[in-house]
């Protein structure tokens, strides 16, 4: 049962319409969106799992595996770049590659540029980071001090 889809499909005309709203709400039941809530997705809405995993696959926001409770997104755009976005990206995955609660992820552009480099914790921008600033942040999410969000901008 997807919470909601009763109510998320009635704001459509068409049901295909509310297949990322659904599959939004799939992903904050289950944590990512796995097979069965593809399945029911299409279900729903009327198309084929292999439609939904389509946009599932398309989409960067839909995560199809296990995430840690913080989702970093680190920019490394031409303008992220420049001006350290790939160094950051290194630096995250080193310290956080064995700690369950952090999802270190690259993300081609964060539309920030004049930030850069660029970073998110669950869907909340960062800018003008250095590696020791992001892992101060990151830290600050851990213990408490900052309180992240999901994608549908709720404190978890």
């Amino acid at each position: 049962m997807i919470p909601g889809a009763e109510e998320i499909l009635s704001r459509y005309p068409s049901r295909r319409s509310a297949l990322m709203p659904l599959l939004y709400a799939v992903a904050e039941r289950d944590g990512y969106v796995t097979e069965t809530g593809m399945e029911e997705v299409a279900e729903h809405i009327g198309l084929t799992a292999a439609e939904v995993l389509g946009v599932c696959s398309f989409y960067s926001m839909f995560k199809r595996s296990p995430q840690g409770k913080l989702l970093v997104s680190v920019c490394t755009s031409v303008s992220c770049m420049v001006n350290g976005g790939e160094e950051l990206l290194t630096a995250l995955r080193s310290r956080y590659a064995d700690d369950p609660e952090v999802t270190v992820e690259e993300v081609e552009c964060l539309a920030a540029d004049d930030g850069a480099p660029v970073m998110q914790v669950n869907y909340e921008f960062h800018e003008r980071m250095t590696p020791a600033d992001a892992e101060r942040i990151v830290e600050d999410y851990k213990a408490g001090r900052l309180t992240p969000r999901g994608p549908s901008g709720v404190s978890r």
